[in-house]
C-alpha cells in the first residue's frame, strides 16, 4: 500500500472513529501502521484494564478474537467490533472448557488458573486470569496446599513452577511463536552479541531452563515487561525474544537504541490479519460485533476481576 492510500485510510478512521464515539485498542503484536492509529497500545493486561474503564460507546479490538470477547465481558455495555471475525488464537483454542470440569472433578478443591488467552467458556470454568504481567502475583497469592490446574500454556506454566517452587497441574498448549524460541537459541544469540541484554517472554521454551533465567544479560518479562526494561540497563543494543513486533514500539520509544529481533520468520499469523481497511470497515460497516451468552459472561465475569484487583 502507498503513503497516499494510508494517509487517506487514516483520516477516513479518525472521521468515523469520531462520529462513533469509538477508541481502537490495539495489541504491541499487531501490523505497524494499525498501532500508529490505535488511541491504545498495550498487553493483554493493559488492554484488558483500558477495556474496563473507557467511556467510549464502541471499542474497536485490533488484536485476536479472546481480546474483544474479554472486552465485551468486562464492557458489556458497549458495542465491541472485531476487524477480522476470524482471528483466532491457536494457544486459547489448545484448551478446552470441558477438560476443565473434568480436571475438576477429580481435585473438587482445587483452584483453576486460566490465561487471559482464552475463550469466555474457558474462563466461565476458571478460578482466577492471569496474564504474563501478573501470573507470578496471582500464583503467589494462592493457598499453598490446594492443587492447582494452570493453563493453557504450559511454557508459561514451567516458568511460574520455576520462580515460585510452586507444583501445579499444566495443561499442555503452547504459543506457536514462542515454542521457538529454545534455550539453544538464546545461547546462540548471547554468543552472537555479547554486548546485548536479551529480552525474553516467559512462554518461550528457554524459559523452562534454570541457566537462562539466572543469566545475567536475559531479561524475562512480559510484553510490557519488555518494553521498560532498556530505560533500565546500560546497554544500546537488545535482542528481542518475543513477537518481532514488538521492535515497532520498542524503536519509537527508544530510537537510539538497537533492537535485534530473535526470529522473523515465525509471528503471529492472526494478529497480523487486521489491516487499515479492515478497521476502517468495521467502523463504517459495525462489523464483526462480538457478543457473549449472558450466563457464560456472569461466570466468566468473577476471574477476570479477580486478575485485575491483583496490583
Amino acid at each position: 500500500m502507498k503513503n497516499g492510500d494510508f494517509k487517506a485510510l487514516n483520516e477516513e478512521i479518525a472521521i468515523l472513529k469520531k462520529e462513533r464515539d469509538a477508541i481502537i485498542l490495539a495489541h504491541y503484536y499487531a501490523r505497524p501502521e494499525v498501532q500508529a492509529v490505535a488511541d491504545i497500545l498495550g498487553d493483554s493486561l493493559a488492554l484488558s484494564q483500558l477495556a474496563a474503564t473507557t467511556k467510549a460507546k464502541v471499542i474497536v479490538f485490533c488484536g485476536v478474537h479472546f481480546m474483544a470477547e474479554t472486552a465485551s465481558i468486562i464492557s458489556p455495555d458497549k458495542t465491541v467490533l472485531i476487524p477480522v471475525e476470524n482471528a483466532g488464537c491457536t494457544l486459547a483454542e489448545s484448551v478446552t472448557a470441558a477438560g476443565l470440569a473434568t480436571w475438576r472433578k477429580y481435585h473438587p478443591n482445587g483452584l483453576v488458573v486460566s490465561y487471559v488467552n482464552t475463550s469466555a467458556a474457558v474462563k466461565a470454568e476458571t478460578d482466577y486470569c492471569v496474564t504474563s504481567a501478573n501470573a507470578l502475583k496471582v500464583i503467589e497469592t494462592l493457598p499453598p496446599d490446594v492443587p492447582i490446574l494452570f493453563g493453557p500454556d504450559k511454557n508459561l506454566g514451567e516458568y511460574i513452577s520455576l520462580k515460585t517452587g510452586r507444583k501445579m497441574d499444566l495443561w499442555q498448549g503452547e504459543c506457536y511463536v514462542h515454542s521457538h524460541i529454545t534455550g539453544d537459541l538464546i545461547r546462540e544469540y548471547l554468543q552472537r552479541y555479547p554486548n546485548a541484554d536479551v529480552l525474553i517472554h516467559p512462554e518461550s521454551v528457554a524459559c523452562k531452563e534454570p541457566e537462562i533465567l539466572q543469566h545475567p544479560r536475559c531479561f524475562v518479562g512480559s510484553t510490557s515487561g519488555i518494553l521498560k526494561h532498556p530505560a533500565q540497563s546500560d546497554k544500546k543494543q537488545f535482542v528481542v525474544a518475543t513477537e518481532k513486533e514488538a521492535i515497532t514500539e520498542l524503536v519509537y520509544q527508544y530510537p537510539n537504541l538497537e533492537f535485534i529481533p530473535i526470529t522473523t520468520e515465525h509471528f503471529c499469523e492472526y494478529m497480523k490479519l487486521t489491516t487499515l481497511t479492515d478497521l476502517r470497515d468495521a467502523l463504517r460497516d459495525n462489523k464483526y460485533v462480538v457478543t457473549v451468552d449472558p450466563e457464560i459472561r456472569k461466570r466468566a465475569l468473577l476471574p477476570i476481576q479477580r486478575m485485575l484487583a491483583i496490583k
